[in-house]
């Protein structure tokens, strides 16, 4: 008997190009730190695996010009930074019976355990380039042991004059358990409204308290503000499938390729304990 031709087949069941919008299209959000980066497509099909970043200098102040004197011409200069497109992927591999079954929306969960994946390790990509803050940006506490309110209040010191505006600290557990019996501490219910991150716990200090698992450390915690950071995304998520006929599995990847990026240095401080 011939197959009828509304049989349900699994390349209709695998389809690439289905899965792949359906994770590009929730895959910011499922970043918890996406908010305070910028997300750019500039690279999209541009060759090349490296890519130089330029960030303008100031030009310094202007200065008082005395009557009939000329006004001083300064020269636009630029600093620039080399990054590398990294590729990150994950796969998995499936049953027929689990496909066919389809028993809790496989393909659903697939392509969402793919996209937290990646989500998680472009969040691990951008405390990575928070860890390698420079000096000039990074205030080292005088004691040891877990941040205080004090701490933070003096970290902030380091923005000078752009001290306002919406920003957020990312410290571990441990750190927030200390935060919170402060007496400047504002619980979340007082400030949700102004939220920039998912997972805001409170605020001190005009800094909204983000508390992640990936911060496993109490030497360090990161005040940041919104496009401190930047994603350079190289080409949209890749979804690829394959079968294995000896098992009757098949395998489906996905690859991103991105360049993470500090895109704005006076927009982000390093908090340190010493041990």
């Amino acid at each position: 008997m011939a197959l009828d031709t509304n049989a349900t087949k699994l390349a209709q069941m695998i389809d690439p190009e289905v899965l792949a919008p359906m994770i590009d299209k929730k895959l910011t959000d499922d970043m918890k730190f996406a908010p305070l980066c910028r997300i750019d497509t500039t690279l999209v099909g541009r060759p090349g695996t490296t890519v130089t970043l330029p960030s303008w200098n100031y030009i310094g102040d202007a200065t008082t010009v005395a009557e009939g004197a000329d006004i001083p011409i300064s020269q636009l200069t630029k600093s620039t930074a080399t990054v590398t497109i990294a590729k990150v992927g994950k796969g998995l591999q499936i049953t027929d019976e689990a496909l066919l079954a389809g028993y809790g929306d496989p393909m659903g969960e697939i392509a969402k355990q793919i996209r937290l994946a990646i989500a998680s390790k472009l969040d691990n990509d951008v405390l990575g380039i928070l860890h390698n803050i420079a000096a000039g940006m990074t205030y080292t506490g005088a004691a040891a042991g877990l941040l205080t309110p004090d701490d933070i209040a003096d970290a902030l010191t380091l923005f000078g004059e752009d001290i306002d505006g919406s920003k957020a600290i990312l410290m571990c557990p441990a750190q927030y358990a200390v935060l919170r019996k402060a007496k400047d501490w504002i619980p979340a219910s007082e400030v949700a409204a102004q939220a920039i991150l998912r997972g805001m716990v409170g605020e001190i200090y005009g800094c909204q308290v983000v508390v992640t698992n990936k911060l496993a450390t109490t030497q360090e915690a990161y005040i940041v503000k919104p496009e401190a950071l930047a994603i350079y995304l190289k080409r949209d998520t890749t979804v690829e499938y394959d079968r294995d006929i000896i098992n009757d599995t098949t395998y489906i990847t996905a690859n991103k390729h991105y360049a993470p990026y500090l895109y704005d240095a006076s927009r982000a401080i390093k908090l340190v304990k010493n041990s």
